[in-house]
């Protein structure tokens, strides 16, 4: 199986279906190890399939493909929700990242790390981001420690009632190049 992939390509409309497959993938998996994370849609299936799709359109989210397999997909917006993040905060120049699902089948290959990486090299370089920020599921503890391994810093509990996403974390940037590129490419 390649463990070198080419860099993330830009999902299409056409590219839902297999965006929604990773996530119900990722989801069943998740259910498995004890968290409740993605166990429902949020706040409905058709709000997170909106979101998804407006990502979409919005030229924001990628898929990394090997071959004819999707591997996994990135979110990367430039602007945060005021919701989640300080006025101060959205005043900075940041990457703002979303659903980074890696297919289970490519488990423990660091590619989710890389993916950041990669997102948080493009907007550095495209609009001069300085921070990599995301909301993470409150209650999947395990997932909070991946961030933290991966240099994440755990900033608060935004104050969002009802929303599941609520553990907000952030790392500076520090620009990484694709494995095999470099990162003026990117």
């Amino acid at each position: 199986m390649n463990t070198t992939f080419d860099e993330p390509r830009l999902a299409t409309t056409a590219d839902l279906q297999t965006i929604l497959n990773l996530i119900k993938e990722a989801a069943g998996w998740l259910h498995t190890m004890g968290t409740d994370q993605w166990s429902r849609p949020w706040p409905s299936r058709r709000e997170r399939d909106d979101r998804i799709r407006d990502s979409v359109a919005a030229k924001a989210t990628w898929i990394l493909w090997d071959g004819a397999t999707a591997v996994a997909t990135i979110t990367a917006h430039r602007d945060g929700h005021e919701r989640l993040w300080t006025p101060e905060e959205l005043l900075q120049p940041a990457v703002y990242l979303h659903r980074i699902v890696v297919s289970r089948e490519y488990a423990g290959r660091r590619i989710g790390a890389r993916l950041i990486d990669w997102a948080t090299n493009r907007a550095a370089l495209k609009y001069g981001a300085r921070q990599t920020r995301i909301d993470v599921w409150a209650t999947n503890e395990a997932l909070h420690k991946y961030y933290e391994a991966i240099g994440f810093e755990f900033v608060r509990r935004a104050d969002y009632p009802g929303y599941p996403s609520n553990a907000l974390f952030q790392r500076p940037v520090e620009t990484r190049g694709w494995p095999g590129r470099d990162a003026s490419d990117v």
